[in-house]
């Protein structure tokens, strides 16, 4: 059974952005995929596509080890035993990260077996309203950049500044989670200013 022209438009959308938002977090991703038009989309996966065939794997160019999956779950509700075939995947592949993009909020089931794993499994979950549209392209989202460790001490060593004394971003909020933000870390952020140009802020996760 093909899916309505609506469905196809929306699973193009979700895809898309999340191709954007790996390459955000500075894994590497080919520029046809991102650049690829709803009619090359339908190509690929065809009219009757399932979410699942939608999977997307990744590598951090610097780092060949960091490696991270993207499911799309064909379950309306996402089981326990899902979310166990996504790990036993991941365990035989070596890779420590997923995204799921589900179609609806996952159960408490669900969620308390993605917290059992979380000390070698990261697992975040989006779901589809949430990356239908990509919030970083909105015109009132300054640009977000993630510090890496190294970037952090530095900062923190030039500004003779705890990191505490930051202002502070939820790791909730929507732009944190699209670029992965977690405890602890700084993201700089680049706002436009119509004296300056642009001025620089940053925050710190909590």
């Amino acid at each position: 059974m093909s899916l309505s022209d609506d469905e196809i438009t929306k699973l193009f959308k979700i895809r898309r952005t999340m191709l954007q938002m790996l390459l955000h977090r500075g894994y590497s991703v080919a520029e046809a995929e991102i650049k690829m038009s709803k009619q090359q989309f339908v190509e690929k996966f065809g009219e009757n596509m399932k979410r699942e065939n939608l999977v997307i794997h990744s590598v951090r160019p610097s780092d060949s080890s960091d490696q991270i999956y993207v499911f799309f779950p064909e379950e309306l509700k996402v089981s326990t035993s899902q979310i166990r075939t996504y790990i036993t995947r991941m365990k035989s592949e070596n890779v420590s990260r997923a995204i799921l993009v589900v179609q609806q909020v996952v159960t408490p089931y669900a969620k308390r077996c993605i917290e059992e794993v979380s000390r070698r499994f990261r697992m975040e979950v989006f779901e589809d309203a949430e990356v239908v549209v990509n919030i970083t392209e909105h015109v009132l989202v300054p640009r977000h950049e993630v510090l890496t460790d190294e970037l952090k001490k530095k900062l923190l060593a030039e500004y003779s500044v705890e990191e505490t004394k930051l202002p502070r971003i939820l790791v909730s909020d929507p732009v944190a989670k699209y670029y992965g933000l977690r405890h602890g870390q700084i993201v700089k952020i680049y706002r436009e200013s119509e004296t300056a140009g642009e001025y620089i802020t940053y925050r710190y996760a909590v």
